[in-house]
């Protein structure tokens, strides 16, 4: 019998940091898109009153970017401390900092009360919303991707990225309730605040759970590795930033391109529509939000299959699919959306979302797979973050501006495609991951070479 390997994970193990990881990130996604939810429907008018509705909705969502600008920042501090402290330690620190952030701003006083104090407590929120989510992601799939193999790691890292669409879900459902049961007035004077304060209580129950796993076996493993060398060599690691940006600069430059269509169509798809299909179409905000709650669950669903799918043909066929498939969609997705139907809205939706799946389900497994453990954090995170400054924050942002400019979804859909380009030509840069053991020989010899050297071989070196 073959004895298991330090990384092999016990019976039932796998699943319960499935179930740790998807529960946080589903929490951190929920502070997070509830935000772009509130800045599309409310925010305008609370914080930034006496504008033309879109201008006071581009301001809106300026602060919504600010979030974004974060996410690196969360990236390299969450990173370097998580290839160096574990990751377990630090994903509690971050579902920390996103429900206090979050709770803070459903506590917030508006415009009426405390004047421009108002969108300056809010912008410092929303970066404080940004820094932990910057560092919550990189942590949520490696704990799963460490724990598990190489034969099936796309289907269970896929996992907690069905936190995205379970946060969009919730976050959109529980407005949506709100919308639909409370008049306007009622839901703009305090309606909104309770989804915000009910972030508290999805925390307690978030770190409940993760408090109770286990740290990355790999990483323990790479962690007493790295010790004993540094005490029998007497030669300290390089810092993980270091590293990463030394020897795996092209496997960062890599993941950034891959990022870029699927954030963008993302925020396109969920937080811009909310905007394009009330001032365009004049539909109520309701049914908008009713058509994202729809395509969210079916996104939920797909995604797990576009992870398991890469574990059989690999993880860059099923990302240029999905790719593709949304750069081809963006033209149709206006066309229905302007028929003013709720059901072409659903299938506008729901069809550009499982496309986003495609990209967003191997994602997890591609990006851990391009880095050597004790820079994996940073690597992954820093890839993930620094693309989303450039993709996802500006994307709503520019939409809302073509709209405006053009009044069509024409130059919008253009946008995405241009974005699809970058990500087309990024992915298909890269090399192949699928079958790498992330606790193999050849990832303890990267370690010995980071430790010398300050870093690892990168993908492309690597085979």
């Amino acid at each position: 019998m073959t004895t298991p390997s330090p990384h092999t994970p016990t019976p039932n193990s796998l699943p319960r940091i499935v179930v740790a990881s998807l529960i946080g990130t589903t929490i951190e996604w929920y502070d997070f898109f509830l935000y772009g939810s509130a800045a599309a429907l409310v925010f305008n008018k609370l914080f930034f009153p006496g504008s033309d509705p879109l201008v006071g909705t581009l301001l809106s969502f300026l602060t919504y970017a600010v979030g974004f600008v974060a996410r690196p920042v969360g990236a390299l501090v969450f990173g370097h401390f998580g290839d160096r402290l574990g990751r377990k330690k630090l994903l509690v620190v971050s579902l920390l900092m996103m429900g206090g952030a979050t709770c803070g701003i459903g506590m917030l006083p508006t415009h009426a009360t405390v004047g421009m104090w108002a969108p300056v407590l809010l912008t410092a929120l929303r970066l404080v919303q940004g820094f932990a989510l910057g560092g919550e992601w990189g942590g949520a799939v490696l704990l799963v991707a460490e724990h598990g193999d190489a034969r099936r790691r796309g289907f269970w890292a896929a996992w907690p990225q069905t936190g995205a669409p379970a946060g969009q879900l919730l976050a959109t459902g529980v407005l949506s309730v709100l919308t639909g049961t409370l008049p306007d007035g009622a839901f703009e004077a305090w309606g909104w605040r309770v989804p915000f304060l009910l972030s508290g209580v999805l925390v307690m129950v978030g770190l409940w759970i993760r408090m109770s796993v286990d740290e990355s076996p790999v990483f323990k493993a790479a962690l007493a590795r790295a010790e004993a060398r540094e005490e029998e060599e007497g030669v300290a690691e390089r810092p993980p930033l270091v590293a990463v940006l030394r020897d795996h600069w092209r496997d960062v430059l890599v993941a950034m391109g891959a990022r870029m269509a699927e954030n963008i169509s993302y925020y396109v798809i969920t937080a811009f529509i909310l905007v394009y299909a009330t001032e365009r179409t004049h539909l109520p905000k309701q049914t908008a939000l009713n058509a994202v709650l729809i395509g969210s669950a079916v996104h939920f669903a797909v995604i797990p299959a576009w992870g398991a799918l890469s574990d059989r043909v690999g993880r860059r066929p099923v990302y240029l699919l999905g790719a593709a498939g949304v750069g081809i969609w963006a033209f149709p997705f206006f066309a229905l959306v302007d028929t003013g139907s709720f059901r072409a809205l659903v299938v506008a939706v729901t069809v550009g979302l499982v496309c986003h799946g495609a990209m967003y389900a191997p994602q997890a497994a591609f990006f851990s797979e391009m880095f050597a453990t004790r820079m994996r954090y940073s690597g992954a995170s820093i890839g993930a973050q620094f693309a989303s400054v450039a993709a996802g924050a500006p994307a709503p942002l520019i939409a809302t501006a073509l709209l405006a400019e053009y009044g069509s979804g024409t130059p919008v859909a253009l946008y995405v495609m241009a974005a699809v380009v970058l990500t087309l030509v990024a992915v298909a840069c890269a090399r192949e991951t699928r079958h790498r053991d992330l606790g193999e020989p050849a990832d303890g010899a990267a370690d010995r070479a980071a430790a010398r050297t300050g870093g690892g071989p990168s993908v492309t070196e690597r085979r």
